[in-house]
């Protein structure tokens, strides 16, 4: 399916973005995640105020903030890759019939790292624990973030807009206004536009690749490694530069929105200590 063929592209990224994030295994817990991230390179009571408050508040070094950035990159890159060139995230079966499993196991590691990034960089939990819906304003964060992945610029100067209002107003929460009806809305919308004619094009080409068996799976995964982790990496370096992330910049009594437990059916995993259920 080409991008050309989506009536409303806006839309088809939304409903995917969606999708993927009700996926076993793609909400991270934010605790588990920074404490094991964290575990071997600050005290236990650094660790504590990163979780109470963030990574910046508890004066986390970017030197610590960075390796720890990279060994997550490093797994998910080679976990979506796998993934890509085998059966992928569990769930697929139960995704709605508009949306390709293909795409939505892709963009649902894209959400995967974009959140651990996330929560090393200063941002508070993304998603609710009440159901599974995702917030108006957790998915225009999520669309931007995953435009920074895409190169957009105009997600990355959105994200800053986030970041700045976060700041200016001593946040307790993600600017819920902006994102959903004030002036970061319009871009977000944007970008979901655009994003909905780039994953279609990078689905057909992985589709493609899988035409011929063996050797289709191979390239299937080399696709996927050789955009994946780039991409990452654009997300990480744009959130480390953002002042937020500073360890002498605090931002007081963020509120979180705490995450979905993951169920006993979620994959866990243990490599970089991200989504393993902390309970």
């Amino acid at each position: 399916m080409a991008g050309k063929d989506i009536e409303d592209p806006g839309s088809y990224f939304s409903a995917v973005l969606v999708a993927a994030a009700k996926l076993p295994g793609v909400r991270i817990n934010r605790e588990t995640y920074l404490r094991k991230a964290l575990s071997r390179h600050c005290s236990d009571e650094q660790i504590k105020k990163a979780i109470e408050d963030t990574p910046a508040a508890a004066g986390v070094p970017l030197d610590i903030l960075e390796k720890a950035a990279n060994d997550s990159i490093k797994y998910e890159t080679a976990k979506v890759s796998a993934m890509s060139a085998a059966a992928g995230l569990p769930g697929l079966v139960f995704l709605p019939a508009t949306v390709p499993a293909d795409l939505a196991q892709y963009l649902g590691h894209m959400l995967r790292i974009s959140q651990k990034l996330a929560y090393l960089y200063s941002w508070p939990d993304l998603f609710s624990r009440d159901g599974d819906d995702i917030d108006d304003a957790t998915e225009g964060v999520l669309t931007l973030f995953v435009g920074v992945m895409f190169g957009t610029h105009s997600a990355i100067t959105a994200i800053g807009k986030v970041a700045d209002e976060m700041a200016k107003h001593v946040a307790k929460k993600l600017p819920h206004k902006a994102l959903t009806k004030g002036f970061i809305y319009p871009l977000v919308k944007k970008i979901a536009g655009h994003l909905g004619k780039e994953i279609t094009k990078q689905t057909f080409a992985r589709t493609v690749s899988k035409a011929i068996p063996v050797v289709g799976a191979v390239v299937s995964g080399g696709l996927t490694f050789a955009t994946y982790r780039p991409m990452a990496k654009k997300l990480k370096n744009h959130l480390a530069e953002l002042d937020m992330t500073k360890p002498d910049v605090r931002v007081e009594d963020v509120e979180v929105v705490r995450e979905h437990e993951p169920s006993a059916t979620d994959y866990v995993e243990q490599s970089d200590g991200d989504d393993a259920a902390s309970r």
